[in-house]
This record gives C-alpha cells, sequence and structure tokens, in this order.
C-alpha cells in the first residue's frame, strides 16, 4: 500500500488544483482512445499452436468480417493525434508565453514520452539477452516475441515525428488555418491514388500526410476554427460518415478501418482517405457531446478518474501487449491456455475472462513502471558531473541546443521505425536490432541530458549556470 501513497495524493492533488479554464474533454477523449486501442488488441488476438507445437498469434479479423463495420468505431487512434494536436498547440503556446522556446518546449515533451519508452525498450532487451544466455532460447523465436510486444511502438515513430513538426506546423496553422489540413488531405488522396494503380511507395508519404492532417484539425479546435456547435458537430459527423460509405461501398476502400491481410489497400498504414472520413464523423461526434461531457467531469470521482488515467496513458498503451503475452505465456506453461477457433462460440465466450487477466497483468505493469511516466516530465535536478565545463557551455546556447534537440528526437524515432521494419522472425538476440537499440538509447540520452543542462540566458553566460 506504501508504494500507492505517493502516485494517489498526487493524483488528487492534479485533480484538485485543475483550473477552471482547462477542457477536461480533451483528457477524457485522450484517455477513451487508449483505452478502445487497448480492448480492441485483446479482444481480437488470436493465440494457438502451430505443428511444431509453438504458440503463434496473429489477428482475428480475418475470420470475423461481421465485425469490420465495427472498428469504424473502435479505431479511434485519430482521436488521440487530434488530442495531441489540440494539447500541443495549448503547451506550445503556454511555454512561449512564459518566455521559452520551442526547443525547451519539445525538450519538456521528450521527457514525457521517452522515459516510459524506454523502460519498455531496455526490459525487452534485457529479457531477450536473459533468455538466450540462460536459457538457450532460439533467436528467432524472441525477436517474435519482442516484436510482438513492441506492436505499440509504431505508433510512437508518427507520434515524435509530430511532435517536432508541431511549432512550423502550429505557425502554418496560424498564417493558414484550415486550408493546411485541406492540402495535406490532397496529398492523402495523391498516394492512395498512386496505391490503387500499382505503386506503393506513393503511399508512404501518407504515414506522414495523414496524422499531420488529423493533428492540424486540434490546433483548429483549440483556436475556435471549430465551434463547439451542433451544427459543425453534425456536418462533420454525417459527412464522415456518408463519405466513408462511399469510398468503401460504392469506392475501392477497404471496409475495415484496421488493416487486414490480404487487402488490396489498407486504411490504417499509412492513413487512407476512409480514414480520414472515419476521423472526420468521431470528430463531429466529439465536438456533439462536449459540452455533455464536460458538465459532469466538473464532478470530483469522474474528473479524478481521468486525471489517473492520464497519468500513466502512455505506459497504458505501451505495457498492453506485454501484458497479453504474459498472461497467454502463463496459461501455456500451466497447460490450460485455451485455443479455440476464432470466432467460435468458445472464443467469443473466453474474451471475457481473457479480458480481466489481461487487465490484471497490466494493472501490475502500470504500478511497477507507471511511476516513471508521473515523474518523467520533471526535467533531472542537476547537469551530470561527468559532464565537461566545455560541453555544458555548448549544449546550453540557443543553436546547437535546438540542433541537438531534433538529432536526439530523430535517433529515437529513426531507431523505433528499424525496429518496426524488421521482420518478425528475423534472428535477433537482444529481441531488437542492435544498431536500432544503440540509436535510440543514444537520442534518449542525450534529450536527458539536454534537460539536465539549464539553458543559457541571453543576459547570462553560460558557464555561470553551471
Amino acid at each position: 500500500m506504501k508504494v500507492m501513497v505517493g502516485p494517489l495524493r498526487r493524483i488528487r492533488r492534479l485533480a484538485e488544483r485543475t483550473p477552471p479554464s482547462r477542457e477536461r474533454f480533451i483528457d477524457l477523449l485522450r484517455g477513451v482512445s487508449i483505452v478502445a486501442v487497448v480492448l480492441g488488441h485483446w479482444l481480437v488476438t488470436v493465440v494457438g499452436y502451430d505443428e511444431h507445437g509453438e504458440l503463434v498469434g496473429r489477428s482475428a479479423l480475418p475470420d470475423l468480417p461481421w465485425a469490420f463495420p465495427i472498428t469504424w468505431v473502435v479505431q479511434v487512434m485519430p482521436v488521440f493525434f487530434f488530442v495531441g494536436g489540440y494539447s500541443n498547440a495549448v503547451s506550445l503556446a503556454r511555454q512561449r508565453a512564459r518566455g521559452g522556446n520551442t526547443t525547451e518546449w519539445l525538450l519538456h515533451r521528450a521527457g514525457r514520452l521517452l522515459p516510459p519508452t524506454t523502460a519498455l525498450v531496455l526490459v525487452m532487451a534485457g529479457g531477450a539477452l536473459a533468455a538466450g544466455l540462460l536459457y538457450g532460447a532460439d533467436p528467432a523465436r524472441v525477436r517474435l516475441v519482442v516484436w510482438t510486444a513492441s506492436i505499440p511502438l509504431w505508433f510512437l515513430v508518427a507520434y515524435l515525428v509530430v511532435v517536432v513538426l508541431t511549432p512550423p506546423m502550429y505557425a502554418l496553422h496560424r498564417r493558414f488555418g484550415l486550408r493546411v489540413p485541406l492540402v495535406l488531405l490532397a496529398l492523402v488522396a495523391a498516394g492512395d491514388l498512386g496505391r490503387l494503380y500499382g505503386a506503393p511507395s506513393w503511399g508512404d508519404g501518407n504515414f506522414l500526410f495523414g496524422w499531420l492532417a488529423i493533428h492540424q484539425m486540434g490546433f483548429a479546435w483549440r483556436d475556435g476554427l471549430l465551434p463547439v456547435r451542433p451544427r459543425v458537430g453534425f456536418a462533420l459527423l454525417l459527412g464522415g460518415f456518408g463519405t466513408v460509405l462511399l469510398l468503401t461501398l460504392a469506392g475501392p476502400y477497404p471496409i475495415s478501418m484496421i488493416n487486414v491481410p490480404g487487402e488490396r489497400l489498407h486504411n490504417m498504414s499509412p492513413p487512407s482517405l476512409a480514414l480520414l472520413a472515419i476521423a472526420a464523423a468521431q470528430l463531429g461526434a466529439a465536438l456533439l457531446l462536449r459540452d455533455r461531457a464536460e458538465r459532469w467531469l466538473r464532478r470530483t470521482r469522474p474528473w479524478t478518474t481521468v486525471v489517473a488515467v492520464n497519468a500513466v496513458i502512455l505506459t497504458i498503451f505501451l505495457w498492453h501487449i506485454a501484458a497479453a503475452i504474459v498472461v497467454f505465456g502463463v496459461l501455456h506453461f500451466a497447460g490450460v491456455l485455451p485455443t479455440p477457433p476464432a470466432g467460435s462460440a468458445a472464443w467469443l465466450a473466453w474474451r471475457a475472462p481473457l479480458l480481466v487477466m489481461f487487465g490484471l497483468a497490466l494493472a501490475l505493469l502500470v504500478a511497477v513502471f507507471g511511476r516513471i511516466e508521473m515523474r518523467g516530465a520533471r526535467a533531472p535536478s542537476r547537469p551530470p558531473a561527468w559532464l565537461p565545463d566545455g560541453l555544458a557551455v555548448l549544449v546550453s546556447r540557443p543553436a546547437p541546443r535546438g540542433v541537438l534537440a531534433v538529432a536526439g528526437f530523430a535517433a529515437a524515432a529513426i531507431a523505433l521505425l528499424a525496429n518496426s521494419m524488421l521482420p518478425s522472425t528475423a534472428p535477433a538476440p537482444l529481441g531488437l536490432p542492435a544498431a536500432a537499440l544503440i540509436a535510440y538509447l543514444a537520442g534518449a540520452a542525450l534529450l536527458r541530458l539536454l534537460r539536465a543542462t539549464p539553458p543559457c540566458r541571453p543576459y547570462e553566460p553560460a558557464r555561470a549556470r553551471r
């Protein structure tokens, strides 16, 4: 109990000190989007045995065509990027109002995103190494387990890039408004056209253009370009829903908003016009629900719950696949792993008890690793003692500090992308590509070093701040 007293007290204090001007509905949307993703992954997971008696896992969606339309509701990752746009605009404006600059804002965001991610990366690499050295595990099997547990990291690649691009994209938003997402929408359409005509590489840009378009709409809500009015909400809801019907039933887009193997075109990776239509419909629904939800969130209990979930939201997302792996592993070694055919009555019946077990395992992981996220945004108290004075002077200067911050983000994002692109059964003693692991840790360490070294003020020599 003592372990939880501190975090619980901090959560209650955060809830009590919430300023009246805060858009609480945004926090609710963030929490709901991540919880929906977690439940969606848990519900469609199929685990069984291959001809060699080895555990194998896959998605049940190919066996559940009746569930494809349900993905229009449960595919809520666009909501997270929309909420990210709103929150990033608010925090960037607040940073500048306090006299801060873009670099310090980026470092603050790094403090929220990378510490919990680093914990997952280190645990996966350490576990993979131990499995190989102590138990002689096959490097290909180790890689498969780590690859599966690291599935959530694909999202972080896109989001890290979007965060770095937030300052210039927000500047474009302030000048051109809704014309920016319209241009991005046109670029997504061009990428889809290329994919439909047999040039898949044309769609690679949609990984950026699609998420940026949704992120820009968060700017628009924050700055009042999306009025919280019923007519605007209904227009987006009906327009988005009608468009996705047209694109999927009459057009060439698949119905499922979650990738299904064998489809000619995927809606999620990369984002397609159909996914952006779903995003518009979800945004319209959010606008319609906003006022009622805000009144409900003025109550102590629901708002404290929302604060508690958001305090460890990234930890929940990053570890939810690992929680399922732990449960399946325990059931396997106990000889009681259920393996009914996907879509069967027995398979459906097992969803409820498995969700309970997954939830308990995830709660334990969050209790262990959630503290890292809760304290991650606080900068280290002082620069490391080993840092030479000359290097401290350099990293405190505005120009090199900004370049190094972007370099740290780039190293982390490229490393996570390299992990996602390495085949799931490629032998990897560390579970992750060794070069990618080194690059990620170097980028994360660089960003932590920058956060620990105070920036040089214009009127104050850098050395004096040591």
